[in-house]
Protein backbone atom coordinates (compact mmCIF):
# COMPACT_ATOMS: atom_id res chain seq x y z
CA UNK A 1 0.00 0.00 0.00
CA UNK A 2 2.73 2.44 1.03
CA UNK A 3 4.98 1.37 -1.79
CA UNK A 4 2.31 1.88 -4.40
CA UNK A 5 1.54 5.33 -3.06
CA UNK A 6 5.19 6.30 -3.30
CA UNK A 7 5.35 4.92 -6.84
CA UNK A 8 2.33 7.05 -7.77
CA UNK A 9 4.03 10.04 -6.23
CA UNK A 10 7.21 9.41 -8.21
CA UNK A 11 5.18 9.27 -11.40
CA UNK A 12 3.69 12.72 -10.76
CA UNK A 13 5.34 15.70 -12.46
CA UNK A 14 7.87 17.57 -10.39
CA UNK A 15 7.04 20.94 -8.94
CA UNK A 16 8.25 24.03 -10.71
CA UNK A 17 10.82 24.87 -8.04
CA UNK A 18 12.29 23.00 -5.04
CA UNK A 19 11.04 24.07 -1.65
CA UNK A 20 13.51 22.40 0.69
CA UNK A 21 15.36 24.37 3.33
CA UNK A 22 18.48 26.18 2.24
CA UNK A 23 19.92 26.37 5.71
CA UNK A 24 19.33 24.95 9.17
CA UNK A 25 18.95 26.82 12.42
CA UNK A 26 21.32 24.36 14.05
CA UNK A 27 23.88 23.51 11.40
CA UNK A 28 26.51 23.57 14.14
CA UNK A 29 25.73 21.36 17.15
CA UNK A 30 27.20 23.99 19.47
CA UNK A 31 25.29 26.84 17.87
CA UNK A 32 22.89 28.73 20.13
CA UNK A 33 19.61 29.56 18.46
CA UNK A 34 19.15 32.47 20.82
CA UNK A 35 22.06 34.36 19.25
CA UNK A 36 22.51 36.08 15.89
CA UNK A 37 21.30 33.77 13.13
CA UNK A 38 20.50 34.35 9.48
CA UNK A 39 17.20 33.13 8.15
CA UNK A 40 15.95 32.44 4.67
CA UNK A 41 16.23 35.40 2.37
CA UNK A 42 18.00 38.75 2.60
CA UNK A 43 17.57 42.26 1.32
CA UNK A 44 19.72 41.48 -1.71
CA UNK A 45 17.43 38.61 -2.63
CA UNK A 46 14.40 40.88 -2.51
CA UNK A 47 15.75 42.86 -5.46
CA UNK A 48 15.32 39.83 -7.69
CA UNK A 49 11.52 39.63 -7.65
CA UNK A 50 11.09 42.57 -10.05
CA UNK A 51 7.53 42.77 -11.34
CA UNK A 52 6.64 39.34 -9.99
CA UNK A 53 2.92 38.86 -9.44
CA UNK A 54 1.83 38.61 -5.80
CA UNK A 55 0.26 35.23 -5.05
CA UNK A 56 -2.94 34.72 -3.04
CA UNK A 57 -0.96 34.39 0.20
CA UNK A 58 1.00 37.64 -0.20
CA UNK A 59 4.33 36.27 -1.47
CA UNK A 60 6.12 38.01 -4.32
CA UNK A 61 8.83 35.37 -4.76
CA UNK A 62 11.09 32.99 -2.87
CA UNK A 63 10.75 29.31 -2.14
CA UNK A 64 7.23 29.63 -0.69
CA UNK A 65 5.79 31.54 -3.65
CA UNK A 66 2.87 29.54 -5.04
CA UNK A 67 2.02 31.53 -8.17
CA UNK A 68 -0.85 30.12 -10.19
CA UNK A 69 0.10 26.47 -9.61
CA UNK A 70 -2.02 26.02 -6.52
CA UNK A 71 -5.17 23.91 -6.89
CA UNK A 72 -8.16 26.05 -5.98
CA UNK A 73 -11.08 24.78 -3.89
CA UNK A 74 -14.35 25.24 -5.85
CA UNK A 75 -16.21 28.36 -4.62
CA UNK A 76 -19.37 26.43 -3.75
CA UNK A 77 -17.35 24.02 -1.59
CA UNK A 78 -15.56 26.92 0.09
CA UNK A 79 -18.87 28.64 0.89
CA UNK A 80 -20.22 25.44 2.44
CA UNK A 81 -17.11 25.07 4.60
CA UNK A 82 -17.33 28.69 5.70
CA UNK A 83 -20.96 28.20 6.72
CA UNK A 84 -20.08 25.09 8.73
CA UNK A 85 -17.16 26.81 10.46
CA UNK A 86 -19.27 29.83 11.34
CA UNK A 87 -21.80 27.51 12.95
CA UNK A 88 -19.04 25.81 14.95
CA UNK A 89 -17.42 29.05 16.08
CA UNK A 90 -20.76 30.46 17.23
CA UNK A 91 -21.35 27.36 19.40
CA UNK A 92 -17.75 26.52 20.19
CA UNK A 93 -18.12 24.99 23.67
CA UNK A 94 -20.87 22.64 22.47
CA UNK A 95 -18.79 21.43 19.53
CA UNK A 96 -15.65 20.92 21.61
CA UNK A 97 -17.55 18.98 24.27
CA UNK A 98 -19.77 16.79 22.08
CA UNK A 99 -18.46 16.88 18.51
CA UNK A 100 -14.69 17.17 18.81
CA UNK A 101 -14.11 14.46 16.20
CA UNK A 102 -16.04 16.54 13.67
CA UNK A 103 -13.92 19.59 14.50
CA UNK A 104 -10.80 17.49 14.04
CA UNK A 105 -12.01 16.20 10.67
CA UNK A 106 -12.75 19.70 9.42
CA UNK A 107 -9.30 20.89 10.50
CA UNK A 108 -7.78 18.04 8.50
CA UNK A 109 -9.73 19.17 5.44
CA UNK A 110 -8.39 22.67 5.89
CA UNK A 111 -9.85 25.76 7.56
CA UNK A 112 -11.35 28.31 5.10
CA UNK A 113 -8.86 31.17 4.58
CA UNK A 114 -11.42 33.82 5.59
CA UNK A 115 -11.87 32.19 9.03
CA UNK A 116 -8.41 30.74 9.64
CA UNK A 117 -7.22 33.47 11.99
CA UNK A 118 -10.36 33.34 14.12
CA UNK A 119 -10.34 29.53 14.16
CA UNK A 120 -6.71 29.42 15.34
CA UNK A 121 -7.60 31.72 18.23
CA UNK A 122 -10.50 29.51 19.29
CA UNK A 123 -8.54 26.26 18.90
CA UNK A 124 -5.53 27.52 20.85
CA UNK A 125 -7.58 29.19 23.58
CA UNK A 126 -5.90 32.54 22.87
CA UNK A 127 -9.30 34.23 22.44
CA UNK A 128 -10.19 33.34 26.02
CA UNK A 129 -6.69 34.28 27.21
CA UNK A 130 -6.98 37.72 25.62
CA UNK A 131 -10.41 38.39 27.18
CA UNK A 132 -9.10 37.33 30.58
CA UNK A 133 -6.19 39.79 30.23
CA UNK A 134 -8.05 42.72 28.73
CA UNK A 135 -5.78 45.73 28.21
CA UNK A 136 -2.58 43.92 29.24
CA UNK A 137 -1.09 43.90 25.74
CA UNK A 138 -1.58 47.67 25.45
CA UNK A 139 0.25 48.14 28.76
CA UNK A 140 3.18 46.03 27.59
CA UNK A 141 3.14 47.75 24.22
CA UNK A 142 3.64 51.11 25.96
CA UNK A 143 6.33 49.78 28.31
CA UNK A 144 9.98 50.44 27.34
CA UNK A 145 11.23 46.83 27.47
CA UNK A 146 14.73 45.45 28.01
CA UNK A 147 17.20 47.18 25.63
CA UNK A 148 19.25 44.00 25.31
CA UNK A 149 16.34 42.00 23.89
CA UNK A 150 15.05 44.89 21.81
CA UNK A 151 18.36 45.22 20.00
CA UNK A 152 18.37 41.51 19.08
CA UNK A 153 14.72 41.63 17.98
CA UNK A 154 15.34 44.65 15.77
CA UNK A 155 18.21 42.91 14.00
CA UNK A 156 16.00 39.91 13.25
CA UNK A 157 12.98 41.73 11.81
CA UNK A 158 14.11 41.90 8.16
CA UNK A 159 14.96 38.20 8.13
CA UNK A 160 11.39 36.99 8.61
CA UNK A 161 9.66 36.13 5.32
CA UNK A 162 11.43 38.87 3.31
CA UNK A 163 9.46 37.89 0.18
CA UNK A 164 6.09 38.48 1.81
CA UNK A 165 4.34 41.79 1.15
CA UNK A 166 3.84 42.41 4.89
CA UNK A 167 7.54 42.18 5.73
CA UNK A 168 9.28 43.19 2.52
CA UNK A 169 9.73 46.84 3.53
CA UNK A 170 12.11 47.79 6.31
CA UNK A 171 10.15 49.59 8.97
CA UNK A 172 6.84 48.70 7.28
CA UNK A 173 3.67 47.90 9.20
CA UNK A 174 4.46 44.17 9.24
CA UNK A 175 7.87 44.63 10.81
CA UNK A 176 6.47 47.16 13.27
CA UNK A 177 3.77 44.74 14.46
CA UNK A 178 6.30 41.90 14.66
CA UNK A 179 8.53 44.09 16.84
CA UNK A 180 5.58 44.93 19.12
CA UNK A 181 4.58 41.28 19.56
CA UNK A 182 8.11 40.02 20.29
CA UNK A 183 8.86 42.93 22.62
CA UNK A 184 5.64 42.30 24.53
CA UNK A 185 6.60 38.65 25.04
CA UNK A 186 9.95 39.61 26.62
CA UNK A 187 7.99 41.75 29.10
CA UNK A 188 5.35 39.06 29.65
CA UNK A 189 7.97 36.33 30.25
CA UNK A 190 11.17 38.12 31.30
CA UNK A 191 12.67 34.83 32.54
CA UNK A 192 12.52 33.49 28.97
CA UNK A 193 13.14 36.69 27.05
CA UNK A 194 13.41 36.35 23.28
CA UNK A 195 14.36 33.32 21.21
CA UNK A 196 15.00 33.79 17.50
CA UNK A 197 12.78 30.88 16.50
CA UNK A 198 9.78 32.77 17.91
CA UNK A 199 10.03 35.38 15.15
CA UNK A 200 8.76 33.21 12.24
CA UNK A 201 6.00 31.83 14.47
CA UNK A 202 4.84 35.35 15.30
CA UNK A 203 5.15 36.43 11.66
CA UNK A 204 2.85 33.63 10.46
CA UNK A 205 0.29 34.63 13.09
CA UNK A 206 0.46 38.29 12.01
CA UNK A 207 -0.41 37.26 8.46
CA UNK A 208 -3.79 36.09 9.81
CA UNK A 209 -4.68 38.39 12.74
CA UNK A 210 -3.90 41.77 14.36
CA UNK A 211 -0.96 42.26 16.72
CA UNK A 212 -2.82 41.78 20.02
CA UNK A 213 -4.48 38.53 18.91
CA UNK A 214 -1.16 37.30 17.46
CA UNK A 215 0.58 37.96 20.78
CA UNK A 216 -1.84 35.87 22.82
CA UNK A 217 -1.75 33.11 20.23
CA UNK A 218 2.06 33.12 20.50
CA UNK A 219 1.73 32.87 24.29
CA UNK A 220 -0.46 29.76 23.95
CA UNK A 221 2.00 28.12 21.55
CA UNK A 222 4.92 28.80 23.88
CA UNK A 223 3.09 27.73 27.06
CA UNK A 224 0.67 25.00 25.97
CA UNK A 225 1.80 23.45 22.68
CA UNK A 226 5.61 23.75 22.85
CA UNK A 227 6.44 24.55 26.50
CA UNK A 228 10.12 25.11 27.20
CA UNK A 229 11.12 25.22 23.53
CA UNK A 230 12.21 28.87 23.66
CA UNK A 231 13.81 28.95 27.11
CA UNK A 232 17.53 29.30 27.74
CA UNK A 233 19.48 26.09 27.18
CA UNK A 234 16.87 24.63 24.81
CA UNK A 235 16.54 21.55 27.00
CA UNK A 236 12.94 20.87 25.95
CA UNK A 237 13.78 20.71 22.24
CA UNK A 238 16.74 18.44 22.95
CA UNK A 239 14.51 16.13 24.97
CA UNK A 240 11.94 16.05 22.17
CA UNK A 241 14.78 15.24 19.78
CA UNK A 242 15.45 12.05 21.74
CA UNK A 243 11.71 11.26 21.72
CA UNK A 244 11.63 11.85 17.98
CA UNK A 245 14.61 9.55 17.35
CA UNK A 246 13.05 6.78 19.46
CA UNK A 247 9.78 7.03 17.49
CA UNK A 248 11.75 6.94 14.22
CA UNK A 249 12.93 3.43 15.09
CA UNK A 250 9.30 2.28 14.95
CA UNK A 251 8.34 4.24 11.83
CA UNK A 252 11.48 3.73 9.68
CA UNK A 253 14.17 1.40 11.05
CA UNK A 254 16.30 1.97 7.92
CA UNK A 255 16.45 5.74 8.42
CA UNK A 256 17.06 5.30 12.14
CA UNK A 257 19.97 2.93 11.54
CA UNK A 258 21.53 5.24 8.93
CA UNK A 259 21.41 8.33 11.16
CA UNK A 260 22.74 6.35 14.11
CA UNK A 261 25.57 4.96 11.97
CA UNK A 262 26.90 8.41 11.09
CA UNK A 263 26.14 9.81 14.57
CA UNK A 264 23.80 12.49 13.26
CA UNK A 265 22.02 13.76 16.34
CA UNK A 266 18.37 14.82 16.00
CA UNK A 267 19.24 18.35 17.15
CA UNK A 268 21.14 18.86 13.87
CA UNK A 269 18.14 18.48 11.57
CA UNK A 270 14.91 18.70 13.57
CA UNK A 271 15.54 21.88 15.57
CA UNK A 272 14.28 24.28 12.91
CA UNK A 273 11.47 21.92 11.94
CA UNK A 274 10.04 21.78 15.46
CA UNK A 275 10.83 25.23 16.84
CA UNK A 276 9.46 27.01 13.76
CA UNK A 277 6.65 24.46 13.25
CA UNK A 278 7.87 23.84 9.67
CA UNK A 279 7.00 27.42 8.68
CA UNK A 280 10.40 27.87 7.00
CA UNK A 281 10.69 24.40 5.52
CA UNK A 282 7.54 23.45 3.61
CA UNK A 283 5.54 24.99 0.75
CA UNK A 284 3.16 27.58 2.10
CA UNK A 285 0.00 25.61 1.39
CA UNK A 286 1.43 22.68 3.34
CA UNK A 287 2.42 25.01 6.20
CA UNK A 288 -1.16 26.26 6.57
CA UNK A 289 -2.67 22.78 6.40
CA UNK A 290 -0.24 21.50 9.03
CA UNK A 291 -0.88 24.47 11.31
CA UNK A 292 -4.64 23.85 11.06
CA UNK A 293 -4.08 20.32 12.34
CA UNK A 294 -1.40 21.37 14.83
CA UNK A 295 -3.72 23.82 16.60
CA UNK A 296 -6.40 21.13 16.81
CA UNK A 297 -4.38 18.01 17.67
CA UNK A 298 -1.20 19.34 19.25
CA UNK A 299 2.49 18.55 18.95
CA UNK A 300 1.98 15.00 17.68
CA UNK A 301 1.30 16.55 14.25
CA UNK A 302 4.80 18.08 14.27
CA UNK A 303 6.28 14.70 15.22
CA UNK A 304 4.36 12.99 12.42
CA UNK A 305 5.51 15.47 9.77
CA UNK A 306 9.17 15.03 10.73
CA UNK A 307 8.88 11.25 10.78
CA UNK A 308 7.24 11.20 7.34
CA UNK A 309 9.95 13.40 5.82
CA UNK A 310 12.70 11.14 7.18
CA UNK A 311 10.88 7.98 6.13
CA UNK A 312 10.53 9.06 2.51
CA UNK A 313 13.95 10.73 2.30
CA UNK A 314 16.15 8.10 4.02
CA UNK A 315 13.81 5.13 4.36
CA UNK A 316 15.20 2.78 1.70
CA UNK A 317 18.61 1.47 0.58
CA UNK A 318 18.20 3.06 -2.87
CA UNK A 319 17.81 6.51 -1.34
CA UNK A 320 20.86 6.03 0.86
CA UNK A 321 23.27 5.31 -2.01
CA UNK A 322 24.07 9.01 -2.37
CA UNK A 323 24.22 9.59 1.39
CA UNK A 324 27.46 7.87 2.28
CA UNK A 325 28.50 10.20 5.06
CA UNK A 326 27.32 12.86 7.50
CA UNK A 327 27.73 15.79 5.11
CA UNK A 328 25.83 14.10 2.24
CA UNK A 329 23.02 13.08 4.61
CA UNK A 330 22.64 16.59 5.99
CA UNK A 331 22.55 18.03 2.46
CA UNK A 332 19.82 15.54 1.61
CA UNK A 333 17.78 16.67 4.60
CA UNK A 334 18.28 20.34 3.74
CA UNK A 335 16.98 19.76 0.21
CA UNK A 336 14.08 17.37 0.61
CA UNK A 337 12.32 16.26 -2.56
CA UNK A 338 9.39 18.67 -3.13
CA UNK A 339 7.08 15.77 -3.98
CA UNK A 340 7.20 14.60 -0.37
CA UNK A 341 6.12 18.05 0.83
CA UNK A 342 3.02 18.51 -1.31
CA UNK A 343 0.05 19.24 0.92
CA UNK A 344 -2.19 16.47 -0.43
CA UNK A 345 0.41 13.74 0.02
CA UNK A 346 1.66 15.05 3.34
CA UNK A 347 -1.78 15.44 4.94
CA UNK A 348 -2.83 11.89 3.95
CA UNK A 349 0.36 10.47 5.44
CA UNK A 350 -0.06 12.48 8.65
CA UNK A 351 -3.59 11.17 9.15
CA UNK A 352 -2.56 7.55 8.57
CA UNK A 353 0.63 7.51 10.66
CA UNK A 354 -0.25 5.76 13.96
CA UNK A 355 1.64 8.01 16.39
CA UNK A 356 -0.65 9.16 19.20
CA UNK A 357 -0.21 11.60 22.08
CA UNK A 358 -0.15 8.61 24.42
CA UNK A 359 2.91 7.22 22.64
CA UNK A 360 4.56 10.64 22.70
CA UNK A 361 3.96 10.98 26.45
CA UNK A 362 5.11 7.41 27.12
CA UNK A 363 8.37 8.04 25.27
CA UNK A 364 8.69 11.40 27.01
CA UNK A 365 8.65 9.66 30.39
CA UNK A 366 11.34 7.20 29.24
CA UNK A 367 13.63 9.87 27.75
CA UNK A 368 13.20 12.19 30.73
CA UNK A 369 14.43 9.44 33.02
CA UNK A 370 17.47 8.87 30.78
CA UNK A 371 18.12 12.62 30.69
CA UNK A 372 18.18 12.81 34.48
CA UNK A 373 20.61 9.89 34.64
CA UNK A 374 23.04 11.55 32.21
CA UNK A 375 22.47 15.30 32.66
CA UNK A 376 20.68 15.66 35.98
CA UNK A 377 17.45 17.56 36.54
CA UNK A 378 16.20 20.03 33.95
CA UNK A 379 17.36 23.56 34.70
CA UNK A 380 14.06 24.95 33.44
CA UNK A 381 10.85 23.21 34.44
CA UNK A 382 8.26 24.03 31.75
CA UNK A 383 4.52 23.64 32.38
CA UNK A 384 2.97 20.35 31.25
CA UNK A 385 2.32 20.04 27.53
CA UNK A 386 -1.31 20.03 26.42
CA UNK A 387 -2.12 17.98 23.34
CA UNK A 388 -4.45 20.08 21.25
CA UNK A 389 -7.59 22.17 21.46
CA UNK A 390 -9.76 19.85 23.53
CA UNK A 391 -7.13 19.49 26.28
CA UNK A 392 -6.67 23.27 26.41
CA UNK A 393 -10.42 23.87 26.46
CA UNK A 394 -10.86 21.46 29.38
CA UNK A 395 -7.86 22.79 31.31
CA UNK A 396 -8.91 26.44 31.11
CA UNK A 397 -12.56 27.00 32.16
CA UNK A 398 -14.07 30.17 30.76
CA UNK A 399 -17.31 32.04 30.44
CA UNK A 400 -19.37 32.10 27.28
CA UNK A 401 -18.76 35.84 27.06
CA UNK A 402 -15.04 35.24 26.47
CA UNK A 403 -15.87 33.58 23.13
CA UNK A 404 -18.14 36.34 21.84
CA UNK A 405 -16.67 37.77 18.67
CA UNK A 406 -16.13 41.50 19.11
CA UNK A 407 -16.15 43.77 16.04
CA UNK A 408 -12.78 45.06 14.90
CA UNK A 409 -14.26 48.31 13.60
CA UNK A 410 -16.59 50.25 15.91
CA UNK A 411 -18.65 53.20 14.66
CA UNK A 412 -19.48 55.55 17.54
CA UNK A 413 -22.73 57.64 17.51
CA UNK A 414 -22.40 61.43 17.15
CA UNK A 415 -21.64 63.18 20.46
CA UNK A 416 -24.61 64.56 22.40
CA UNK A 417 -25.13 68.33 22.31
CA UNK A 418 -23.52 70.10 25.26
CA UNK A 419 -25.52 72.62 27.40
CA UNK A 420 -23.57 75.51 25.86
CA UNK A 421 -24.37 74.41 22.33
CA UNK A 422 -28.04 74.07 23.34
CA UNK A 423 -28.17 77.64 24.65
CA UNK A 424 -26.48 78.95 21.50
CA UNK A 425 -29.04 77.17 19.37
CA UNK A 426 -31.84 78.65 21.45
CA UNK A 427 -30.43 82.18 21.05
CA UNK A 428 -30.19 81.77 17.26
CA UNK A 429 -33.80 80.61 17.15
CA UNK A 430 -34.99 83.56 19.23
CA UNK A 431 -33.07 86.00 17.00
CA UNK A 432 -34.62 84.50 13.88
CA UNK A 433 -38.13 84.76 15.37
CA UNK A 434 -37.47 88.42 16.29
CA UNK A 435 -36.50 89.28 12.69
CA UNK A 436 -39.63 87.62 11.35
CA UNK A 437 -41.79 89.56 13.80
CA UNK A 438 -40.20 92.85 12.69
CA UNK A 439 -40.87 92.03 9.03
CA UNK A 440 -44.48 91.22 9.84
CA UNK A 441 -44.91 94.52 11.71
CA UNK A 442 -43.60 96.47 8.70
CA UNK A 443 -46.02 94.72 6.34
CA UNK A 444 -48.93 95.39 8.70
CA UNK A 445 -47.95 99.07 8.93
CA UNK A 446 -47.96 99.39 5.12
CA UNK A 447 -51.37 97.75 4.89
CA UNK A 448 -52.78 100.16 7.51
CA UNK A 449 -51.33 103.15 5.63
CA UNK A 450 -52.87 102.01 2.34
CA UNK A 451 -56.26 101.62 3.98
CA UNK A 452 -56.11 105.13 5.54
CA UNK A 453 -55.29 106.76 2.17
CA UNK A 454 -58.11 104.92 0.49
CA UNK A 455 -60.44 106.46 3.11
CA UNK A 456 -59.21 110.05 2.24
CA UNK A 457 -57.11 110.53 5.34
CA UNK A 458 -53.79 111.30 3.58
CA UNK A 459 -53.92 115.08 2.69
CA UNK A 460 -50.13 115.45 2.72
CA UNK A 461 -49.65 112.80 0.08
CA UNK A 462 -52.52 114.32 -2.00
CA UNK A 463 -50.97 117.77 -1.86
CA UNK A 464 -47.58 116.37 -2.93
CA UNK A 465 -49.06 114.70 -5.96
CA UNK A 466 -51.10 117.80 -6.87
CA UNK A 467 -48.02 120.04 -6.59
CA UNK A 468 -46.04 117.66 -8.77
CA UNK A 469 -48.66 117.81 -11.47
CA UNK A 470 -49.30 121.58 -11.70
CA UNK A 471 -48.17 121.77 -15.34
CA UNK A 472 -50.39 118.91 -16.51
CA UNK A 473 -53.19 120.28 -18.67
CA UNK A 474 -55.25 117.10 -18.65
CA UNK A 475 -57.34 116.13 -15.57
CA UNK A 476 -55.63 113.76 -13.04
CA UNK A 477 -57.24 110.87 -11.14
CA UNK A 478 -55.96 111.47 -7.62
CA UNK A 479 -56.87 107.99 -6.27
CA UNK A 480 -55.07 106.22 -9.12
CA UNK A 481 -51.94 108.33 -8.64
CA UNK A 482 -51.95 107.60 -4.93
CA UNK A 483 -52.16 103.86 -5.60
CA UNK A 484 -49.21 104.04 -8.03
CA UNK A 485 -47.05 105.96 -5.54
CA UNK A 486 -47.80 103.57 -2.70
CA UNK A 487 -47.24 100.53 -4.98
CA UNK A 488 -43.81 101.90 -5.98
CA UNK A 489 -42.89 102.51 -2.36
CA UNK A 490 -44.06 99.05 -1.30
CA UNK A 491 -42.08 97.45 -4.13
CA UNK A 492 -38.94 99.32 -3.06
CA UNK A 493 -39.45 98.20 0.54
CA UNK A 494 -39.89 94.56 -0.50
CA UNK A 495 -36.72 94.78 -2.60
CA UNK A 496 -34.74 96.09 0.34
CA UNK A 497 -36.14 93.35 2.55
CA UNK A 498 -35.22 90.71 -0.04
CA UNK A 499 -31.62 91.94 -0.27
CA UNK A 500 -31.38 91.99 3.50
CA UNK A 501 -32.69 88.41 3.61
CA UNK A 502 -30.11 87.26 1.01
CA UNK A 503 -27.28 88.86 2.98
CA UNK A 504 -28.40 87.10 6.16
CA UNK A 505 -28.69 83.72 4.35
CA UNK A 506 -25.23 84.09 2.82
CA UNK A 507 -23.66 84.89 6.18
CA UNK A 508 -25.32 81.86 7.72
CA UNK A 509 -23.94 79.59 4.96
CA UNK A 510 -20.41 80.93 5.31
Amino acid sequence: MKKSREDDLNAAPEAASPRGTTENLAADPDFDLRGDLSSLGSDSEINGYGDQKIDKYGFVGGAQYTGDLQHEVPPEVLRQRESKWLDMLNSWDKWMAKKHKKVKLRCQKGIPPSLRGRAWQYLSGSKVKMEQNHGKFDEMDQAPGDPTWLDVIERDLHRQFPFHEMFIARGGHGQQDLYRVLKAYTIYRPEEGYCQAQAPIAAVLLMHMPAEQAFWCLVQICEKYLPGYYSAGLEAIQLDGEIFFALLRKVSPVAHKHLNKYKIDPILYMTEWFMCAFSRTLPWVSVLRIWDMFFCEGVKVIFRVGLILLKYTLGSSDKLKKCQGQYETMEKLRNIDPRYMQDGFLVREIIELPITEREVEKEHFIQLKKWKDTHGDLKYQPPPRLHGARAINEAEPHSQRALVQMPSIVVHPPPAASPDSGSNSKKKKEKKNSKEQQKEKKKQKNRDKLESMANGSAPDETNRILKGEQNVTQPVDIAEELNRSLLKKDTQLQSEQSLSSEENEQDTYL
